[in-house]
């Protein structure tokens, strides 16, 4: 199991809006349904996250339930590695890579490493990490061989048309 056992007081904690999520207890382990892998997953505090950061984007935000998907596989140097969460444009590029960390885990650089090192290989526009407390979005500049961060988290609207 990846991740620390969900404990209810993160909840508390978290700067995402409270949304509904659906949790079941199977042979005393809790299990979060996760909508876009259509399956109950073990519930940690990363994967409360995750959910709760999924929910807000689809309910709050636009983004296309359909065009987003959870534990991406890709290849990185002969690793097998996994993306969180990818947002995809109509026409199947990726738009974002998300990463997700638990609320007792600190965003630093080297979470910006490891996403920057997945993006090698997806070239998406933009990258967010968040730990349901802190969330931090920027836009890659491939012109200039840089990155800036976004003062509010894009809307799926403002994130298609970076679609090319």
């Amino acid at each position: 199991m990846k991740g620390e056992n969900f404990h209810p007081d993160i909840i508390q904690n978290l700067t995402l809006p409270p949304v509904e999520l659906k949790i079941c207890r199977r042979n005393d382990v809790y299990k979060v349904f996760d909508p876009l892998r259509k399956n109950y997953f073990i519930l940690t505090n990363e994967e409360f996250v995750r959910q709760s950061f999924v929910a807000w984007l689809i309910k709050d935000l636009g983004y296309p339930k359909s065009l987003m998907a959870n534990e991406i596989g890709i290849r990185l140097n002969n690793l097998y590695k996994r993306c969180d969460t990818v947002v995809f444009s109509n026409s199947g590029t990726p738009l974002m890579i998300i990463e997700y960390k638990s609320p007792t885990v600190a965003i630093t650089q080297e979470v910006f490493d490891q996403i920057v090192r997945y993006n090698m290989v997806l070239n998406a526009k933009f990258l967010t990490v968040s730990n349901g407390i802190n969330h931090y979005c920027c836009q890659i500049d491939s012109a200039n061989n840089g990155y800036h961060f976004l003062s509010e988290f894009p809307s799926y609207e403002f994130l298609k048309s970076y679609d090319n």
